[in-house]
């Protein structure tokens, strides 16, 4: 029996992958190992958001050759679609899987193993493919799956590889969707998380079929067993009233919208190639909270893209305290080879970036307190996900459904049910603590 280990780098999408690639591994034979241990196969699935990303994708190809020298290493995934068959230059390694083959794995190492002739798979995804389906049934999480509907990004936002690496949209079919979810709740996974590149766009590419993001959110609230259901990433432009009006008849699914921003300033996003002015998030932000009561409302700002003034900077800034975040991840542009940014004139210096990026996290860091002390005396229900130390005792910890985290006292076997709790005014390290409400 051959050993393969794993390691993802990048997003969820990448991790739904490559647990599904785990999965049909295991089902066909193959033993999964630790990525530290000695292993026949080595499979790395990549990520080239950033520079920094390919590096870190280069360097655990090349760990992975090191632990091994007769190991087959697999390079699979956004770094590989982006760099193409350059990689074949790259002695630690031997096989090379682009995005789009994914599903394949096993008959490409079979084959491998066969005949060494071919280790090249790397399909052209810039003018269309087909979605490339795989599931799961044992996703890696205890109480919450991550469902990966959507691939592929027709925006060409101006600082972003991603469009190169993961080809144009395509969205899963409804029918494999409606397979999936009853395994997984079958397997007892209270929580599913939709995901996608970009995740707004579901349906766009089957025009016939009249698809949206909303009928597939509804697919997975049918489902028995499934009890609340999350998406991730959504870009501004999906946010209607009919949109927000169907979301809110539907009781499984979780006021939380990660609505991503990038910058509050009008002249910084139409550099960025963003298709919304600030007002215009902002009214979408309005929508939300006009249909739901304190929403979790989380995105990401990018600091330091080229020709950003400090003018430019302070209003992004004070666009952020009118909006009232409930989270923000904040990042410094980096460069990235192969993009429009990359070549723009006016690149900041990063003492520069560092600085607003600071600024920015502190607001944010207020921002979300804020936020979480609106809670207190409130009754929420929270899917418990395990136990853990924190300040030296033992809690059960989960989510609200405004993904909001809340430490309890509790008997173990609490885990991965939802239990009410009044929210206490007492706030650690961000973390709310709360008394469970008699069941």
């Amino acid at each position: 029996m051959r050993t393969v280990a794993l390691h993802n780098l990048g997003c969820k999408v990448n991790a739904y992958e490559t647990e599904a690639m785990r999965q049909s591994l295991e089902e066909n034979g193959y033993k999964i190992v630790s990525f530290n241990e000695k292993a026949d196969i080595y499979i790395i699935n990549t990520c080239t958001v950033t520079n920094i990303a390919d590096r870190k994708s280069r360097q655990m190809l090349h760990r992975a050759k090191k632990l091994n020298q007769d190991a087959i290493v697999v390079a699979v995934g956004c770094y590989v679609q982006a760099a193409g068959e350059s990689l074949r230059e790259d002695d630690a390694i031997d096989i090379i899987v682009g995005n789009n083959n994914k599903s394949d794995i096993v008959n490409i190492l079979d084959a491998y193993f066969e005949s060494d002739s071919q280790n090249v798979f790397i399909d052209d995804i810039s003018k269309g493919s087909n979605y490339d389906e795989m599931e799961m049934s044992t996703p890696g999480e205890h109480t919450r799956a991550f469902v990966k509907i959507q691939d592929g990004c027709n925006q060409f936002c101006t600082y972003c590889i991603i469009p190169y690496a993961r080809g144009r949209i395509r969205s899963r079919s409804i029918e494999d969707i409606r397979d999936e979810i009853p395994k997984l709740a079958s397997c007892g996974y209270k929580e599913i998380v939709l995901t996608g590149i970009h995740l707004s766009s579901y349906g766009r590419d089957m025009k016939d079929s009249g698809l949206t993001l909303i009928d597939a959110i509804k697919e997975v609230c049918s489902v028995e067993g499934i009890e609340r259901v999350r998406l991730g990433s959504l870009e501004p432009g999906i946010i209607t009233e009919e949109f927000l009006i169907e979301l809110a008849k539907l009781d499984k699914f979780c006021p939380h919208f990660h609505l991503s921003l990038q910058s509050g300033c009008e002249a910084t996003l139409k550099r960025m190639n963003r298709h919304y002015t600030p007002a215009e998030y902002l009214d979408k932000c309005k929508i939300i909270r006009k249909y739901f009561d304190k929403p979790a409302i989380t995105t990401d700002v990018i600091v330091g893209f080229p020709g950003e003034t400090e003018e430019e900077f302070q209003a992004t800034k004070a666009f952020l305290e009118e909006v009232a975040f409930s989270e923000m991840h904040i990042f410094k542009y980096s460069k990235r080879a192969g993009t429009v940014a990359a070549k723009m004139e006016n690149q900041i210096r990063d003492e520069i970036k560092s600085v607003r990026s600071e600024e920015l996290i502190e607001l944010g860091e207020k921002m979300r307190r804020t936020y979480l002390e609106s809670f207190a005396g409130a009754e929420k229900d929270v899917l418990i996900e395990e136990q853990q130390e924190a300040h030296g005792e033992l809690y059960l910890t989960g989510h609200t459904k405004e993904y909001v985290r809340v430490l309890v006292k509790g008997d173990v076997k609490l885990i991965n049910n939802i239990v009410t709790v009044k929210i206490r005014n007492e706030i650690k390290n961000q973390i709310l603590l709360a008394d469970i409400q008699e069941m």
